[in-house]
């Protein structure tokens, strides 16, 4: 699939923004006023940045308020409303942190469960897809819901659970890393079922159907090489869990050290992110002779 960078940054940030959201919902940190206005930017800041990043790659970006009609079969459109019903929970949450110095606890436990909701209907989008084998296998919403509270911790200053979470995420990401390279050739798919006739026998390309790239090729068709591959999947590994966890177990807490967990996080999840997208391989490729 194209590894386009408004979607990655959808992904990414969304994901982030709505992991602290989580936290702050339960009261972790505990804070009021101007604190915890600090707090709440960030994490709207991310979220809607990360939304707003996702309509760059809309072909009529104009139209995505049709996008919320859609619910009863979209798992777009329920991404989109979970996510705006959260941030007006939320909102009603973080006013009265921060401006009357009030808990409202449900309030929060319910904006923390539609945060986690809202990361779970994004990894839907990508889950429910049959034709793209390395993302329609159960640990695809497992992972995003993991980088979603990994992050989240991370970025609350919850740096016990950060580091767990984060060796919890990374072997979850090598898994999904051996279950993904086995999918496609798992599910069956090849060049004869794809065009349907392979009761004639082996099936090859005589020439290609386009004699220039169009849609679907440049959309669903990307090829990306493997000792590349191995080497960012090396580099996401080792930033993305690995140093921030021994950074937060290992030594003693300072602002500067925290910060450096918070970038390598940032390095291992947008690396990991471009090859979740990079390594996906699209059946319509079959036709095309790319797989």
């Amino acid at each position: 699939m194209n590894p386009a960078p408004s979607v990655i940054i959808f992904t990414s940030l969304s994901g982030l923004g709505f992991g602290l959201m989580f936290f702050l919902g339960f009261g972790m940190p505990a804070v009021t006023g101007w604190v915890a206005f600090a707090f709440f930017f960030v994490a709207y800041a991310l979220a809607v940045g990360g939304l707003l990043a996702s309509t760059l790659h809309l072909g009529n970006p104009q139209r995505a308020m049709k996008a919320f009609s859609q619910w009863r079969t979209s798992w777009l459109s329920r991404e989109g409303v979970s996510a705006v019903l959260t941030l007006l929970v939320m909102a009603v949450y973080a006013t009265g942190l921060i401006f009357f110095d009030k808990n409202l606890q449900i309030v929060g436990w319910i904006a923390a469960l539609l945060s986690l909701l809202t990361v779970f209907t994004t990894s839907k989008i990508y889950n429910q897809l049959k034709t793209v084998p390395r993302w329609h296998m159960p640990l695809t919403p497992v992972l995003f819901l993991t980088y979603a509270l990994a992050g989240g911790a991370l970025l609350s200053g919850q740096d016990t659970a950060a580091a767990v979470l984060l060796l919890v995420l990374t072997a979850l990401q090598l898994a999904a890393w051996q279950m993904g390279d086995k999918a496609f050739k798992t599910a069956g798919h090849t060049i004869e079922t794809a065009t349907g006739l392979g009761h004639l026998g082996k099936v090859r390309l005589l020439e290609g159907p386009h004699s220039s790239p169009n849609y679907l090729m440049k959309e669903m068709v990307h090829v990306v090489g493997r000792k590349h591959s191995q080497k960012l999947r090396v580099i996401a590994t080792i930033t993305l869990g690995l140093i921030p966890a021994a950074l937060l177990l290992a030594l003693t807490f300072s602002h500067l050290l925290a910060l450096i967990a918070v970038i390598s996080h940032l390095i291992g999840l947008f690396t990991s992110r471009w090859l979740f997208f990079a390594e996906a391989e699209h059946v319509v490729g079959l036709y095309y002779d790319k797989r």
